[in-house]
């Protein structure tokens, strides 16, 4: 039993980190009526603008992040994004705050190297092979041992940036110069990755709550430079590999512990399937549930993380998703082509409310269902087309 928002008794909910991810959290933990704080390092993040109230901060800087904790008192700390202070958050769950999942499961999975070492050396779950590097004349090592091709990643970035495929020796100072520019939290260190030949990648959404662990239908997606563009549910899977990728979801979600939705990547090779990574809140590529299941992943993570029950999770239809992203920085644009994109049958639209484009950034989403993942496909892209963005 909680209160109504603003009143005394309100439970209160912070999110750290406020993007278009983040903003349908707000809106979910605003439907079962928690009070909604959103924080991030720059004005008018899209889940601000749905919040009760909102922060910026720099949530890389510990002393920062716990004022604003201690003068808030959230009942729940949620974090939406990697580049945050998380030692501050070890401690601050010491001290009795309540961090989703747990506060070591965002410290693991918000550094690649943690979370790689718990997958690989600690549960012994199928892997690449990988190694880290603190210097480019380390990284040449690495890669000379690992092979190429082989992928370069930063050990704390999202949505691919930093991410490159190192595909001869002569390219390891092009790899280490764009992972230190796009890496988070001023860190120098990269993973290098074997290169797998995997036939598909997926999403299995994991959701660990009161009633134990359930999995959403498999997510497929197409990646470019490791950020995704498209995605569709179900993913067509044997049954041996959803078991295997169930058991690897599991495993890993089990060792980070608490509750919440978890989102894990996996590679799906012709007789193996590969953990790859894990985020500890809702993932970009089921961006498409909302379109396909009865609770989004969105849903999903709020009624977890409350302790609500999660009996079941239906998927009622094939559905699709397909991303607007700009081309260059501006402050100064519309998103235009919304009618003719709803005019595809079966479709919606997220227009994010970005402050700003950068190049690459992701604008809005089309989201389309059908009676086959191949038509919402093809739905999902015709609308996605029919957007646009005009720099004024």
């Amino acid at each position: 039993m909680y209160g109504s928002p603003f009143a005394s008794n309100a439970k209160k909910m912070m999110l750290l980190g406020s993007g278009e991810l983040g903003k349908e959290v707000i809106i979910e933990a605003q439907r079962l009526g928690l009070e909604t704080i959103a924080v991030d390092r720059y004005e008018n993040a899209p889940a601000m603008q749905a919040a009760h109230r909102s922060h910026v901060i720099d949530m890389l800087d510990g002393s920062q992040l716990r004022a604003l904790i201690e003068q808030e008192k959230p009942d729940l700390i949620v974090p939406e994004i990697e580049a945050i202070a998380t030692p501050t958050l070890v401690e601050l769950e010491q001290e009795g705050y309540r961090v989703i999942p747990t506060a070591n499961a965002s410290r693991l999975t918000m550094d690649r190297e943690g979370i790689r070492r718990l997958a690989a050396e600690t549960l012994g779950l199928p892997t690449a092979k990988y190694a880290f590097a603190d210097s480019l004349e380390e990284l040449k090592e690495a890669v000379s041992h690992i092979g190429t091709p082989c992928v370069i990643k930063p050990i704390m970035s999202s949505s691919g940036k930093g991410q490159s495929v190192c595909k001869t020796p002569e390219d390891v100072e092009a790899c280490w110069n764009a992972a230190m520019e796009g890496g988070r939290a001023k860190k120098s260190r990269v993973i290098v990755e074997e290169f797998i030949h995997f036939e598909s990648e997926i999403t299995l959404l994991t959701v660990r709550s009161a009633s134990g662990t359930t999995y959403c239908q498999p997510i497929g997606h197409v990646q470019k430079d490791g950020d995704y563009i498209e995605s569709w549910q179900p993913h067509a899977m044997s049954e041996q590999q959803i078991a295997e990728a169930e058991r690897i979801a599991g495993a890993i979600t089990e060792a980070l512990g608490g509750y919440g939705l978890y989102g894990v990547e996996l590679f799906l090779g012709k007789e193996t399937v590969y953990f790859s990574e894990v985020s500890p809140r809702p993932h970009d590529t089921g961006m498409v549930t909302m379109a396909t299941q009865d609770l989004s992943e969105f849903a999903l993570h709020v009624r977890a993380i409350l302790g609500f029950p999660i009996p079941t999770v239906r998927l009622l239809t094939p559905g699709a998703s397909y991303t607007l992203k700009a081309w260059r920085e501006s402050k100064h644009f519309a998103v235009e082509g919304v009618a003719e994109a709803l005019s595809v049958p079966n479709t919606q639209v997220r227009v994010f409310g970005k402050p700003e484009t950068k190049v690459g950034r992701r604008m809005a989403v089309a989201l389309s269902s059908a009676d086959s993942v191949e038509a919402a496909r093809e739905q999902a892209r015709k609308a996605a087309e029919a957007l646009s963005i005009r720099y004024l």
